[in-house]
């Protein structure tokens, strides 16, 4: 069994005050921290397309309009360990170009580093997903890759 590219090249979070998000091509990943101790029973998530609710024991931690569309019935959450909540949201547009600026319209942004540092990594998940013998998990990108980098797709093999 292979592993994920994710799995191999590492993350880049984008640091929040209840914890962090993070993406791939494919899915945008949350994680909350909250009290040890909390039990399902005091967590209410309400993932839509477009939408997500957090509240936890009481306590809204965010609500609203979600950066991008994701696929509703395949969205997830969990609580692992009484202290981390864990929310999986599937990118409806899961090209490399679809580059989440921030977890919701307005907030929760990545900054200026951060965003770049998403974008290579989207840009290398593309180039390991055209190209499965290689492995570019390690690899560094220089130049124009933004919305998911330089289109070889033209070019003869």
């Amino acid at each position: 069994m292979s592993v994920h590219f994710e799995e191999r090249s590492g993350v880049v979070p984008c640091k929040t005050p209840w914890g962090s998000w993070y993406q791939t091509m494919e899915e945008v990943s949350i994680e909350v921290n909250v009290p040890p101790g909390t039990s399902a029973k005091e967590v209410k998530c309400e993932l839509g397309s477009r939408r997500v609710e957090l509240v936890v024991r009481g306590q809204q931690v965010f609500k609203g309009k979600l950066f991008g569309t994701t696929v509703e019935d395949e969205a997830t959450w969990t609580l692992e360990d009484k202290c981390l909540i864990r929310i999986v949201l599937m990118k409806a547009n899961r090209e490399a170009g679809n580059c989440w600026g921030s977890l919701l319209d307005g907030q929760y942004s990545a900054d200026p580093w951060v965003q770049d540092q998403m974008q290579r990594k989207l840009t290398l998940e593309r180039f390991q997903r055209e190209n499965p013998g290689f492995d570019f998990s390690g690899a560094e990108i220089s130049g124009n890759f933004a919305g998911g980098g330089p289109d070889f797709s033209n070019l003869q093999r």
